[in-house]
């Protein structure tokens, strides 16, 4: 996952703090503590799994009845809320919708707490599903068991659907899911991110699905929410993206959202807010071939770099605070490490860290070609591990050696900046 954000000059804003980076990535890999398997559990998830069953194919019918069917009859309150959550969905386009039932944490008799996994694609959007990690109490009457409570499991977070009817709006290459906002300032949203999907696809010639889905919840607190950490997280922060890395080669990523956070986002230009998606439409372009083998100077370099080719700025400006240190004379030593990028450091030098990322994918770009860029990154990510990733692939694609190489960036930035 990447969390990034832009002034109205397409720089990020100076953060007291760290927003939350690997959160999502955490929501959907971490496992519940359930209780053994035994037969008796077994038998308890397949009656629990026919439940669900049901509730999956109601949501897809668009069946409020069918949908409440799976409740437990007295539960009046939660009976409202699910209807209003099913017709908060009306207008999403699913392809899928489906749970899985991860273990069982607790039972007594006719009542169980099950630990569940929501997974929901998209039509024409979704390559791979979005995952949602659901605590459920259950209980039985008779042969069924009923839902009897929903919320999101420890240390997850609910979905957009929970925080209201959901608006959607549907571009060339994206669909904007909004709650509580303008149609207005969603279609402007869809617009400028297909204005990104063709300026990425340049840069990032690999296959890639050239479609994104963007969130704009109705407040940074209702992003927070979305993400599972507190507001201030994100305040300042115009839009992130979620996702998970890591897989290449192993199995496809799940799917990417873009999340907006619709008071930054607005306080920004045009300008500013075609670098936003056009940068967060970059990872999700790159996912696939982004792993944990990729830096951070990497990933967050590429993505600048395709944010801002197209853009008519020199590189004073997208990189003042480099521009001033180098012109101080103090030029980095090396390229950034990834707790460089950490918001709990100084603001400056965390500008710098970013700025000096885009440098580095600058220099490779024009002097090695944009070709050689694109497949230094997937190098990079293909790699199994961390250790000696860059150092291979300098040396396989560009022929040079991690010494040489920081050598001839910090010559560039003198010659480009100073």
């Amino acid at each position: 996952m990447a969390v990034r954000g832009r002034d109205a000059r397409g720089r990020r804003p100076r953060l007291p703090r760290r927003a939350a980076g690997l959160v999502l990535a955490a929501l959907l890999t971490a496992s519940a503590c359930v209780a053994p398997a035994d037969a008796d559990t077994s038998l308890t998830v397949r009656e629990i799994d026919a439940t669900l069953e049901r509730r999956a194919a109601a949501v897809l019918a668009r069946d409020p009845a069918g949908y409440l069917d799976a409740l437990a009859p007295d539960a009046a309150k939660l009976r409202a809320a699910q209807r209003t959550e099913l017709a908060n969905l009306a207008d999403v386009p699913l392809k899928s919708w489906s749970y899985e039932v991860k273990g069982i944490t607790e039972e007594d008799g006719d009542w169980a707490t099950a630990e569940v996994e929501l997974r929901y694609r998209i039509d024409g959007y979704d390559t791979a599903p979005v995952a949602a990690r659901r605590t459920l109490e259950l209980m039985r009457d008779g042969e069924r068991w009923y839902v009897s409570a929903d919320r999101p499991a420890e240390g997850a977070s609910d979905q957009l659907w929970h925080q209201g009817e959901v608006e959607v709006v549907r571009g060339a290459h994206s669909l904007v899911l909004g709650v509580g906002r303008p149609e207005e300032e969603l279609r402007q949203v869809a617009d400028t991110v297909d204005l990104a999907v063709p300026a990425v696809s340049d840069a990032w010639p690999q296959p890639w699905a050239r479609r994104v889905v963007v969130l704009v919840p109705d407040s940074v607190e209702s992003m927070a929410g979305l993400l599972g950490s507190p507001e201030s997280s994100y305040r300042g922060i115009a839009a992130v993206t979620t996702g998970e890395a890591g897989t290449t080669g192993k199995r496809p990523a799940l799917a990417d959202r873009v999340i907006v956070n619709p008071q930054a986002y607005a306080s920004l230009g045009s300008f500013g807010q075609r670098v936003v998606l056009t940068h967060e439409t970059t990872h999700v372009a790159t996912r696939t071939s982004t792993s944990t083998a990729t830096p951070v100077w990497l990933s967050e370099g590429f993505a600048d770099w395709a944010a801002y080719r197209g853009e008519d700025r020199t590189p004073d400006l997208i990189a003042p605070e480099l521009t001033g240190a180098v012109r101080a004379g103090d030029v980095p030593a090396g390229l950034p490490d990834d707790k460089d990028f950490g918001f709990d450091g100084d603001p400056a030098e965390l500008a710098r860290a970013y700025e000096s990322a885009w440098m580095a994918c600058e220099l490779i770009a024009e002097r090695w070609g944009k070709e050689k860029l694109t497949a230094f990154y997937a190098a990079v990510g293909a790699h199994p591990g961390r250790d000696g990733a860059v150092e291979q692939a300098l040396g396989s694609v560009l022929d040079t050696t991690p010494e040489e190489f920081t050598a001839d960036w910090r010559d560039y930035l003198s010659a480009r900046l100073g």
